[in-house]
């Protein structure tokens, strides 16, 4: 496949996208704040400011004077210029959240879903019922929103199609066009990993840390990664699968069909099935809710006396999640290591330190002594969140002001 290589309008795109950028983090800026914060020339924030307020997205705000030169005019996003809606398909949940144009959330619907239900019939009947609730709870009609980014669990590849593959699910890209006729709105579909990623660098690491690594931990796992300032995709984007990488030769067996898969161990089964191997007979070993077991466990470990089986089958937790962690880091070098997802928040705080010693001992060399590892500033649903990210991104290439090269994720 030949190397694309960036033309002027690429160039001038990525521009637009660093203002736009700077402008939702900070809330409002000026033009000189503009410049220092994306380390554009004057020249160009001032072209890419009036390009954007052309099409309605940044508004001019106050006039602020100062002790000397001339008053400066502050600017901000156009909050009014439309909506976008972030959905997160989770295997035990469809959570949707309604922006506004600055990417404040006006509004949210949640729709429980059986985790053992898959049909397409029935993921889209849970979207369409979460994204109608988002809209009646933020009080916008349909004709207002820009876009609609859906996460699905599994992989979402692109070649000259999108094709979705989800495990144990019983449809692939056949289902979308259910989904799509459902909502009826401008749709963009990614994976939790990529929707998180995003997130994280527009509010979170991105902000900071030119390289990191994001892992989603929950049913399944998997790795966000941003490499300088850029979030990896891959030749068809199917980057981060982590989660499918191997952690124990012939190991357990993975619902992805392989054996012995990073997420074998450490989502959420994984997790249940390592409280099995210390003590069959525990009361948690055959909970039938997911998120139910990891809260008890939680509950567990914050008691006065934890469990003793409990405590061990942390110890192990943190022993492969350190491992898996390692290799990451000798392949990737990231300044930062951050856990999300349902799991890495009720658990975190017990198994960061345990993880982290692993880590450093098991990286080539001192590889990992720099490396920051820690569970996510980020609240909310930052699946959600990303995927809003990528609903806006994409209507700005919709209408011409980003081209397709942008580093969003897309």
């Amino acid at each position: 496949m030949a190397v694309q290589r960036l033309t002027s309008r690429d160039i001038r795109s990525e521009s637009r996208l660093d203002v736009m950028t700077a402008l939702v983090v900070a809330r409002e800026a000026s033009r000189n704040d503009l410049t220092r914060q994306t380390g554009l020339s004057s020249a160009t924030v001032a072209t890419v400011v009036a390009e954007l307020i052309a099409a309605g997205i940044i508004t001019e705000g106050r006039t602020t004077t100062g002790k000397v030169g001339r008053p400066t005019t502050v600017l901000h996003i156009n909050a009014e210029r439309g909506y976008v809606v972030g959905v997160d398909v989770a295997e035990t949940y469809v959570r949707a959240i309604v922006f506004d144009a600055a990417l404040d959330e006006v509004g949210s619907a949640q729709v429980a879903r059986d985790e053992h239900e898959s049909t397409a019939e029935y993921v889209a009947d849970g979207v369409e019922r979460a994204v109608v609730g988002a809209l009646e709870d933020a009080g916008v009609s349909r004709d207002r929103v820009l876009g609609v980014g859906v996460s699905l669990p599994g992989l979402v590849v692109r070649e000259s199609t999108t094709s979705i593959l989800v495990p144990e699910w019983t449809w692939h890209e056949s289902g979308m066009s259910r989904v799509r006729d459902h909502l009826g709105l401008p749709m963009v579909i990614e994976n939790p990993l990529k929707a998180v990623a995003a997130a994280e660098l527009w509010f979170g690491e991105g902000r900071e840390s030119g390289s990191f690594v994001t892992l989603n931990l929950g049913t399944g796992v998997g790795a966000g990664i941003v490499i300088a300032g850029e979030i990896l995709r891959g030749a068809t984007s199917s980057a981060g699968e982590w989660g499918h990488s191997l952690l124990v030769l012939d190991g357990r067996g993975c619902r992805c069909g392989r054996r012995g898969c990073v997420e074998a161990y450490v989502g959420a089964p994984g997790i249940q099935e390592t409280l099995r191997e210390v003590d069959p007979e525990h009361p948690l070993a055959h909970a039938d809710l997911q998120q139910h077991f990891i809260e008890a466990l939680a509950a567990s470990l914050a008691a006065d006396s934890a469990d003793p089986a409990v405590v061990e089958t942390i110890r192990r937790t943190s022993y492969y999640l350190g491992s898996a962690i390692a290799d990451l880091v000798a392949i990737i070098n990231p300044e930062v290591v951050t856990l999300t997802g349902w799991t890495a928040w009720a658990l975190g705080d017990y198994l960061v330190p345990l993880t982290r010693d692993v880590l450093v001992a098991q990286a080539p060399g001192e590889s990992a002594v720099d490396v920051h590892l820690h569970v996510s500033t980020g609240r909310g649903n930052l699946v959600a969140t990303g995927m809003a990210v990528q609903a806006m991104t994409r209507f700005l290439v919709d209408v011409g002001l980003l081209t397709s090269k942008v580093p969003a994720g897309l």
